[in-house]
């Protein structure tokens, strides 16, 4: 336990190193601002739950392929091979890291609108509702990681994703894309799910598809990690370290 505490302080100030924090305050301005002139307030409350969606999916993924590339540059993983750290703790540290810091990116938003445009708020469904979504597509982004040579082409690979499957998500929850067929095939996906928890998060009425949203991320991100990411992250360490 404290090994990964050490890991996980030590990923929060690498995130700060690489300027990620920086660029996540950035992102979160941005979209403020996006929001902030919108002043149909049924419209804001659509769009809100979107972006935050993107925010703790997209951006997530982004910034675990960041922190990747950038320790494959400095030889970063070669070091920590020779160290007594396990997979999971190696693994799990960046998760949470990035889990903090994209919660309090996402969380700063909804607060400053909590009090700008007085939206509803559930917070502990919101807050619980960002950590799964974010640990989900941070251990997705080892996976773009583990299958790309550069970060250009993890751009392409997370562009390709999201056009298959983060628009359609978006398209259906802003009633561009409509029939039950697609809401039932859809909420299989991972963007589906985020979105249909953050959106009970932020005010809609609880429905079976935040608890089916809520157990496909959760299966996905449990299964994805025993027999996928932590098997895949011993090969892609030693690789990276010449060995």
């Amino acid at each position: 336990m404290n090994r990964l505490l050490i890991l996980i302080k030590g990923e929060l100030q690498r995130l700060t190193k690489y300027n990620v924090t920086m660029v996540s305050m950035l992102v979160a301005i941005i979209w403020f601002l996006l929001l902030y002139f919108i002043d149909d307030l049924n419209f804001f409350q659509t769009m809100l739950p979107f972006i935050i969606m993107i925010d703790a999916t997209m951006m997530a993924v982004l910034y675990v392929g960041a922190i990747m590339f950038f320790e494959k540059t400095e030889s970063t993983i070669s070091t920590m091979l020779v160290t007594p750290t396990t997979d999971d703790e190696l693994i799990l540290s960046k998760v949470i890291a990035n889990v903090l810091h994209m919660l309090f990116s996402s969380m700063l938003i909804i607060i400053v609108f909590f009090f700008v445009k007085d939206i509803v708020v559930n917070w502990p469904i919101i807050i619980l509702s960002i950590i799964i979504s974010v640990a989900f597509h941070s251990l997705l982004g080892f996976v773009f990681s583990f299958h790309t040579k550069d970060f250009t082409s993890m751009l392409l690979g997370v562009m390709l994703y999201s056009f298959i499957l983060v628009i359609p998500s978006g398209l259906y929850y802003l009633n561009v894309i409509q029939g039950d067929i697609w809401g039932y095939i859809l909420l299989l996906t991972p963007s589906q799910a985020s979105i249909e928890m953050i959106a009970v998060g932020l005010g809609e009425a609880t429905t079976w598809r935040f608890f089916v949203g809520c157990a496909v991320l959760l299966i996905y991100g449990i299964f994805g990690y025993f027999f996928y990411i932590k098997p895949k992250f011993k090969a892609y360490a030693v690789r990276q370290s010449g060995v």
